[in-house]
């Protein structure tokens, strides 16, 4: 698979509609386009449009279904900060192709002892306020963190003050997309 490949897919596939995160259903045998593949989603061009595609539905696309972690959830070592914030860099907005840490979105993360495990507390927050993928970008974020051994349980509370701007994204963020 090639990024601006076209490929036809081989099942009815459910995806969210991009940027307003309306449910689509996308027929077998339609023609799309992957545009972006990361964090284990895909965004796809269909018909014009940009869809969000999880990646249990990479079967539809000809693409094989990355398997969840097997990892045991019982840990005898606490999960750190720096693997939690690890795990957050793993997600991503479906519509730009750099990761939630370095585009600044996460305010705060702690880890609070609990019964069986960790819990997991994010602050974060979006672009804009509006955003309809936001739902997915933070239902993103709580399962990769629940995929960590000994999280049982995480909470990503989303905020709004202080209010995102692009200063808060890293260096890094800033060269991938051209915003010197």
């Amino acid at each position: 698979m090639t990024i601006g490949e076209t490929i036809t897919t081989l099942r009815d596939c459910e995806g969210a509609h991009i940027p307003i995160g309306t449910p689509i259903t996308i027929p077998a045998g339609s023609q799309v386009v992957i545009t972006q593949e990361l964090g284990g989603s895909f965004t796809v061009n269909v018909n014009g449009n940009l869809v969000r595609i999880d990646g249990k539905d990479a079967d539809a696309l000809g693409l094989p279904v990355e398997q969840a972690h097997t990892e045991q959830k019982e840990s005898r070592e606490p999960v750190t900060k720096q693997q939690a914030w690890a795990a957050l860099s793993n997600c991503y907005d479906p519509e730009i192709p750099v990761n939630i840490v370095d585009m600044g979105l996460i305010y705060e993360v702690n880890l609070v002892e609990v019964e069986h495990g960790q819990r997991v507390e994010v602050t974060m927050t979006l672009t804009v306020a509006g955003c309809g993928m936001g739902p997915f970008i933070i239902e993103d974020a709580r399962n990769k963190l629940l995929e960590l051994p000994g999280i049982v349980e995480a909470n990503v509370e989303l905020v709004f003050d202080p209010p995102w701007d692009r200063s808060m994204m890293s260096e890094t963020a800033r060269l991938e997309l051209g915003l010197f």
